[in-house]
């Protein structure tokens, strides 16, 4: 009866799934947004636009870079998240975006289940830097001084809840060895500081220390991975001296909850795709990024493993953005 009154008055429902099926196999029909929550010239804005160019000639389509930046890409995520699921709006983001549920508690969404993972595009490793002045020249050098002179020392950071700054928190707990943290408002600012002296270590993007410790501006300690960054210096990883310590950051695409399987799919093979296209990998290392594709079981389990990683290192160092 409902169905008789449904056709009777022009409305079927197997139209609508009908309509739904035509937009899915035409997916895309229109230009894609690709939702950066950073601004215009970092590492992560870059990455978005390198692959973007791509996964636009793959699906026939533009897909457009829009930055949002705000709150530790929050603004941009939670834009992602209230927007019609129909594929035409992704996020570009990273490991910010994992670190956002340990640091503020009041999100206007939850991470977990407001997305759905396109898939993973790259992984950095991250330099522990010294200022020349710092008498060691290796990790363990390193902690033997601090551990002797806590008071003579500060370590830096692009800012309060990135991860930089929770990465230093997390080795400063596996060492033993703290110092007073000083959070800059971005990567230049620091980097300024470094060189003179005025905060003494820090930890900072591949890009950011290659070349000062090559002017010897700066001397480079260890780095956070034991996998090698192609073409970067060799130095030693942190898990030489305090094996099992690995950490890095990420970037990935996710898209709102909700996205038809069959344009999901799509977009992760437009995203295999563009991350195995010729030259990238050297483009994307100029940023200091190695690009690994990871389906989106592998970004899921990913996302599931580090929240709650990252969460503990923030609540263990007592890290909030509320009140920033």
């Amino acid at each position: 009866m409902k169905l008789f009154l449904a056709i009777l008055l022009g409305f079927s429902p197997f139209a609508v799934t009908a309509s739904d099926s035509a937009a899915e196999s035409n997916f895309p029909s229109r230009p894609i947004r690709l939702i950066v929550g950073m601004a215009p010239g970092g590492g992560l804005d870059t990455g978005a636009r390198l692959v973007a160019a791509r996964m636009s000639t793959l699906l026939g389509q533009s897909v457009v870079v829009e930055n949002r930046p705000g709150a530790g890409t929050t603004m941009g995520a939670a834009l992602v998240a209230q927007s019609k699921p129909d594929g035409y709006t992704l996020f570009f983001s990273g490991t910010s975006m994992l670190i956002a549920p340990a640091v503020y508690k009041k999100l206007p969404y939850d991470t977990q289940t407001a997305f759905v993972p396109i898939g993973g595009v790259s992984w950095s490793q991250m330099v522990l830097v010294a200022h020349p002045s710092v008498p060691a020249n290796d990790l363990k050098g390193l902690v033997a001084e601090i551990k002797k002179n806590p008071s003579a020392y500060s370590y830096g950071s692009p800012g309060v809840g990135t991860p930089h700054h929770l990465v230093m928190e997390r080795l400063g707990k596996h060492t033993g060895a703290r110092v007073v943290h000083i959070p800059y408002k971005g990567a230049g600012p620091l980097m300024q500081d470094l060189v003179t002296g005025r905060v003494q270590i820090a930890m900072v993007s591949s890009t950011a220390a290659e070349p000062q410790v090559k002017a010897g501006a700066l001397k480079a300690i260890a780095v956070t991975r034991s996998v090698q960054t192609p073409g970067m210096s060799n130095w030693p990883a942190i898990a030489r001296d305090f094996p099992g310590f690995d950490a890095y950051s990420s970037s990935f695409i996710v898209a709102p909850a909700g996205v038809p399987p069959p344009v999901l799919n799509k977009l992760s093979k437009a995203l295999e795709g563009a991350l195995s296209s010729a030259g990238l990998q050297e483009e994307m290392m100029a940023t200091g990024a190695v690009v690994e594709y990871k389906s989106p079981a592998a970004l899921t389990k990913q996302i599931t493993d580090e929240i709650p990683q990252w969460s503990a290192i923030a609540k263990e160092s007592g890290v909030s953005l509320d009140d920033k």
